[in-house]
């Protein structure tokens, strides 16, 4: 049993969080939304002072490296180091998206390195700033469809393939690259490495121009005969063709909560600038009174209020199993479908609510809105979290309902 209650632990911490966000994120926002593909250089400091709290343990394991359950943790914990992320996180959407999704080394592939690289290779890749690169031309939400191969030539991987709309693609160090060892092996045979971009045969092919998040770079990455490190590759090197795909996207479970904590936080900031602007306008919310008893933008309020908590708690409720080590798989597609189909769904109703000031720059309310859209589709679509959901729910496999 859990509730909406900041864990007492953590409140503290997210005190600091939230000053962080609007000292540093809130305070650049619309800088770096009108400067596409300029780099965010006030970042810098901030990412130094994340890593040494990182490194002293003062963050209480915020930022992609939290993602992980110590193996020394024998009894578990009730509160651990994946809500602490996402409670994080959510404060720093509260900020800004798209500067989050900037911040060095905080990466969606620290996020996987930190869930499924061996202790080796997490103090080998520790300093790295790493993008993730899944997607390709040919599929979207279908990442067993992955073409990029991966061919094993004495202690090397030869990479050859094309990635898009890769997060920090062009800022990253690093990239973890999805690719399959055997094709005809199938879903079993995909796996990840970590591709340094100091090594031949990896390039930033272009940079997209985007409707949100727009200070974040996404770009293109093509591998020509990349030879890769094998003591780069990420979890098991073995096919097991009876444990299928979960290896992969076992990856997932931790990091759609974090993506989910995006789409809470940027929601969040939404409804906290639409409540002062409906009060400035003589609009009355009464939590007393039923919403049909209200006005009609009290009451659309009202109810995106309680959307937004159903999402903040699955969102949480993911991050809980995943600290105790409980199969969160079911759990954390819930949350990505429901935070992020809620999340731009309030935030575009915030903008109605609000009329000319909503569509206009004056406030961030627009902003928001064309950031929040991603967030229902990276990490797996609205339509992709709702099959895995009901595959969990009625014990079925992908081939079984697709």
């Amino acid at each position: 049993m859990i509730n909406l209650e900041t864990p007492k632990k953590y409140r503290g911490f997210v005190k600091q969080v939230n000053e962080v966000a609007t000292n540093f994120l809130r305070a650049n926002s619309r800088t770096y939304d009108l400067a596409e593909h300029a780099y965010p250089k006030e970042l810098d400091l901030l990412a130094s002072l994340v890593d040494g709290m990182n490194e002293s343990g003062q963050s209480q394991g915020a930022g992609a490296a939290g993602v992980r359950v110590k193996d020394d943790d024998k009894d578990g914990v009730k509160n651990g180091t994946n809500m602490s992320s996402v409670l994080s996180v959510i404060e720093m959407c509260w900020g800004d998206v798209g500067l989050l999704l900037s911040m060095p080394r905080q990466g969606l592939g620290n996020s996987a390195i930190a869930s499924v690289a061996n202790d080796e290779q997490l103090e080998r890749f520790k300093d790295t700033w790493a993008a993730m690169a899944i997607t390709e031309p040919s599929f979207g939400s279908d990442s067993a469809a992955i073409k990029t191969t991966a061919v094993k030539d004495g202690d090397e991987y030869v990479l050859n393939g094309e990635k898009i709309f890769v997060t920090s693609g062009e800022r990253a160090d690093s990239v973890v690259v999805w690719a399959t060892l055997d094709k005809s092996k199938g879903r079993a045979a995909i796996k990840s490495f970590v591709v340094p971009k100091s090594l031949p045969g990896i390039r930033v092919e272009r940079l997209e121009h985007k409707l949100g998040i727009r200070a974040s770079d996404t770009a293109v990455i093509v591998l020509e005969d990349c030879r890769v490190p094998a003591a780069n590759l990420l979890g098991d090197p073995e096919i097991d063709t009876s444990k299928g795909f979960a290896g992969a996207m076992a990856t997932f479970d931790n990091t759609r909560p974090l993506v989910a904590g995006m789409a809470v936080g940027c929601a969040r900031a939404a409804l906290e600038l639409t409540r002062e602007l409906l009060t400035d306008a003589g609009i009355e919310i009464d939590y007393d009174r039923p919403a049909q008893s209200q006005s009609a933008a009290a009451a659309t309020f009202l109810q995106m209020e309680a959307d937004w908590e159903a999402a903040h708690l699955l969102t949480l409720s993911a991050a809980w199993m995943a600290d105790n080590r409980k199969p969160n798989s079911l759990e954390a597609s819930m949350a990505k479908a429901k935070a992020g189909r809620v999340g731009n769904q309030i935030t575009l109703r915030c903008v109605e609510l609000a009329s000319t000031v909503g569509y206009s720059e004056v406030e961030f309310l627009e902003k928001w809105s064309r950031d929040s859209k991603i967030l229902d589709i990276f990490e797996g679509t609205q339509q992709i979290q709702q099959l895995i959901v009901a595959r969990r729910v009625l014990g079925l496999t992908s081939s079984q309902l697709k």
